[in-house]
């Protein structure tokens, strides 16, 4: 099935989000980030500017296309005002956003027995019908934030999940937050009521808050989760400090480019604005501005830009960083990473080459150091040396308890015979799943299961004919592909002509905000897809492999030259 795109190229627009109040993002809401969902008021009346700005001098015409040297020109403007050009390309329409969004919705392999559909107005797409379990019902809101076109979601899911006596939801959730090996330090208290968790207490950053509220929501009843944890903040920290802090880890961050996002910070207070391609940028933007110090972040002034792409729009002087560049910016990552800052990992860097080294206490803190380092701009490969020796062991016997109790709670997974048992600190998973995204996530539950070494996986797999579509630009809703170990396409492949294929990978690649359609050319021969041209860091050559897979390759190469 494919979607169907314009003729002609993206109609760069401004963006005027209209708020009942200032939007200022506050650590103790429970709602965090969501200013994408209820929060946001359209005015009907708002003036969207229809034409791009002007090239300018400063472009460089050798290989970016007209829309980059838009990019440039837009951000030397003082007013919203755009100044016209002789073409005017095609504008996404809403229909067209909301076939591609409902095309996502019907296949992602998370998402099969829910009933959800979308509507857009203006580039805002309404998300309606039911879900079975709160984090298939976010994970639709991160599946709608990652195309192109899509300026804002509303959310009106409702949740269809047989009730939970409170007190066992209540024992349930402080289970979780126990067995996982990050929170079971937290001091967090828990409290149900019809469905509804609210948790209480004290952590140290705004990311330790938010991977509370990702264990909770993980667990099968929960209807809707209020968050009254506070934040210790550093009231002492220079707004300079933390200034120079957030510009450095949005430049390092693989998923945004650096070069149209402005950041201020007063009082503790930090102010984005600029441009972002995608509302998944917008997310992933305003979450990574909370680092230490940070009272509160206002995103007003950020504008969802469908020109304004990820990596695929970095210039050279960005995208390229030497070793010990790269070096900095790894170890960046892992401070703002609950999972792995308290552990220090030892980073060596040659030639691109991210090599870890040291102790963690557990799985999953190993492999998300991993994948830090792999969302780091100019890291190509990452050796894993990790070794993870727990503070207390656990006896074989209590991880086995611990891994299926957590498996059970988990509603991706507690509907089939899976289980668990632990030899010597290494978990062996057997039983029979119908995707190979339900296999990878009882794998990731086990991982971050305390006194867990390793993970051994012998889930089957019996209805492989689904995709699994990533959403790793959120970090708490991830493994790293890494540990999916099939490609996002994992069809069996079934004979298809090259020219609906090749016609598929290149629609695929026109809706994802994180490369440039205009630098990659598709060649499809018996299902094979050959890649050829340019991209500007190892994150948007792997993005393009993926949509070539998601567009029904049965095989892909990838000639894309990195510059």
């Amino acid at each position: 099935m494919a979607v169907e795109r314009p003729e002609v190229g993206f109609r760069p627009i401004a963006v005027c989000l209209v708020v009942s109040q200032p939007v200022v993002v506050q650590p103790c809401c429970s709602q965090g980030l969501s200013l994408l969902t209820h929060n946001l008021i359209l005015d009907s009346t708002m003036n969207l500017p229809t034409t791009a700005p002007p090239p300018t001098a400063n472009c460089r015409p050798r290989r970016k296309t007209a829309r980059r040297c838009a990019m440039v020109a837009w951000l030397g403007l003082a007013t919203a005002a755009f100044s016209a050009v002789a073409e005017k390309p095609k504008a996404v329409t809403d229909e067209q956003i909301t076939n591609a969004v409902d095309y996502k919705l019907l296949t992602d392999a998370a998402l099969l027995n829910n009933q959800i559909f979308a509507t857009t107005k203006d580039g805002i797409v309404t998300l309606a019908g039911t879900a079975d379990h709160l984090i298939a019902k976010e994970r639709a809101v991160k599946l709608a934030q990652t195309l192109r076109g899509v300026r804002g979601v509303v959310n009106t899911i409702t949740l269809d999940i047989p009730a939970v006596p409170d007190a066992e939801l209540q024992s349930q959730v402080q289970s979780a937050l126990r067995y996982d090996a990050a929170t079971d330090s937290y001091e967090i208290r828990s409290e149900a009521k019809d469905g509804v968790v609210t948790i209480s207490g004290t952590v140290q950053s705004y990311y330790e808050m938010q991977l509370a509220e990702f264990v909770v929501k993980s667990v099968k009843g929960v209807r809707e989760l209020k968050d009254n944890i506070t934040v210790q903040v550093k009231d002492n920290r220079p707004d300079v400090e933390i200034l120079a802090e957030v510009k450095r880890i949005i430049s390092n961050d693989v998923w945004l480019d650096p070069n149209f996002i402005s950041t201020a910070v007063a009082g503790g207070v930090v102010t984005l604005s600029g441009a972002v391609g995608s509302v998944a940028q917008f997310d992933r933007a305003s979450m990574l501005a909370w680092t230490a110090g940070v009272k509160a972040v206002n995103v007003v002034a950020l504008q969802i830009e469908p020109w304004a792409k990820s990596s695929g729009q970095r210039s050279e002087v960005v995208a390229v960083k030497d070793d010990p560049e790269i070096l900095k910016a790894v170890k960046d990552s892992f401070v703002i990473d609950p999972r792995v800052y308290a552990f220090n990992p030892s980073v060596g860097v040659q030639y691109g080459v991210v090599t870890l080294t040291g102790v963690v206490d557990n799985l999953k803190a190993k492999r998300a150091a991993e994948q830090d380092a792999k969302n780091t701009t100019g890291v190509w490969r990452v050796k894993n040396l990790l070794k993870v020796r727990p503070v207390l062991p656990l006896t074989d016997e209590i991880i086995t308890q611990n891994v299926n109790a957590a498996l059970s709670q988990n509603p991706f997974v507690d509907s089939y015979e899976v289980s668990a048992k632990a030899k010597r600190g290494v978990v062996t998973l057997i039983g029979t799943v119908h995707s190979h995204y339900e296999r990878a996530e009882a794998e990731d539950v086990a991982s971050r299961t305390n006194g867990v070494l390793d993970v051994k996986n012998n889930i089957a797999v019996n209805a492989p004919s689904i995709f699994h579509y990533d959403t790793s630009y959120y970090p708490y809703w991830n493994y790293g592909r890494s540990y999916l170990r099939r490609p996002i396409y994992d069809t069996p492949w079934t004979y298809t002509s090259d020219r609906e294929v090749k016609y598929d990978i290149e629609d695929q690649l026109f809706w994802s905000p994180w490369v440039d359609r205009d630098d990659i050319t598709v060649k499809v021969e018996n299902g094979t897809a050959t890649l050829t041209g340019r991209a500007d860091s190892w994150f948007e050559y792997n993005q393009a492999t993926d949509k070539a897979f998601e567009g029904g390759a049965r095989q892909v190469f990838n000639n894309i030259v990195i510059e």
